[in-house]
C-alpha cells in the first residue's frame, strides 16, 4: 500500500485534511493545484454583501467563495440576516460556513440531498425553486465558472446576480514543481482531487513536462468527492478512481478502506 497521500487543495484549505491523514498513519504531501488570490477590485462583491437584506438566497459555489466573501462581512455572524438562506454544494462548504460562525443553529443552510452529487445540478433539484420566483438570488463564485446554476435560478423566475469573490489560477510549471511531480509519479500514491479545474490543470502541467508525465498519472489512484470530478478523471484516462461523496470524513474513509 502506498504511504503518501497527495492533497491538491489550495494551500489555505489543506491543513485540516493533512492532519487527519497523518492521524491515519499516512504521509500527506501538499501539492496545491489552484492558486487562490483576492480580487484586484472587490467593490462589486462588497456592494452586493452590503445589501444582503434584499436577497432571498445567497449561493456559494465553493469554500473559497465563502472564505473570500465573508472576509468582507463585518462581524460575520451578527451581520448575516436570519431570513436570508444560504445554499452550498457540499460538506466542505458547510464546514467553511461553520468556521465563520454560521451553522444550522443560527442560519438556514441548504444543500444537495445526494452527497455523491455535490454539484449545481443536484443543488437545483434539491431546492424549492418555485418559492424563489420573483425573488432575488445572489451567486458568489470565482471570476469564472459554470453558468448552469444561474441559468437554473433564472428559469425558475428568480432575479439573479452573480459576483466574483476571488481569482484562481493553475500554478506555473517551474523546475521545482516539475521535479516534485516527477518524484511523486515515480511511485504509486493516493491523490485526493477535489476540483475538476485542478485536475485539468494538473494534466496541463504534466503535458508540459519533459518528458511528458501524463501516462504515469493515468496509473495513479485518485480519490474524488464528486461525480463530476470522477467523470473528468475518467475522461483524462485515469484508470483507478474512487468516488466518495462530499466531506473530508468520506475521503478519509476511502483511505482507511485501503489499509
Amino acid at each position: 500500500m502506498p504511504d503518501k497521500v497527495v492533497i491538491t487543495r489550495p494551500r489555505a484549505q489543506a491543513d485540516g485534511l493533512a492532519h487527519a491523514v497523518t492521524a491515519l498513519g499516512r504521509t500527506p504531501v501538499l501539492l496545491p493545484l489552484l492558486d487562490i488570490a483576492p480580487l484586484a477590485d472587490p467593490s462589486a462583491l462588497r456592494a452586493a454583501l452590503g445589501e444582503l437584506d434584499s436577497f432571498a438566497l445567497v449561493a456559494f459555489v465553493s469554500p473559497n467563495a465563502i472564505d473570500a466573501a465573508l472576509a468582507h462581512v463585518p462581524h460575520r455572524l451578527d451581520a448575516w440576516p436570519r431570513q436570508v438562506a444560504l445554499a452550498v454544494l457540499g460538506e466542505g462548504s458547510r464546514a467553511a460556513l461553520a468556521r465563520h460562525g454560521l451553522t444550522e443553529a443560527n442560519a438556514t443552510i441548504l444543500g444537495p440531498q445526494d452527497p455523491t452529487r455535490s454539484d449545481s445540478e443536484n443543488l437545483l433539484e434539491s431546492l424549492d425553486l418555485a418559492a424563489l420566483r420573483g425573488k432575488q438570488v445572489l451567486i458568489v463564485r470565482g471570476e469564472s465558472g459554470r453558468e448552469l446554476m444561474a441559468d437554473g435560478f433564472r428559469a425558475a423566475g428568480a432575479e439573479v446576480s452573480v459576483v466574483p469573490a476571488y481569482r484562481r489560477s493553475v500554478p506555473v510549471l517551474t523546475p521545482e514543481l516539475a521535479a516534485t511531480l516527477r518524484a511523486l509519479l515515480a511511485e504509486s500514491n493516493d491523490w485526493i482531487l477535489t476540483s475538476s479545474e485542478a485536475l485539468r490543470g494538473l494534466f496541463g502541467l504534466l503535458e508540459l513536462a519533459d518528458p511528458p508525465l501524463v501516462a504515469k498519472m493515468q496509473q495513479q489512484h485518485v480519490i474524488v468527492p464528486h461525480a463530476r470530478i470522477a467523470q473528468t478523471a475518467a475522461a483524462l484516462g485515469i484508470a483507478r478512481v474512487t468516488l466518495t461523496g462530499s466531506g473530508d470524513e468520506r475521503l478519509l474513509a476511502a483511505l482507511q478502506s485501503k489499509t
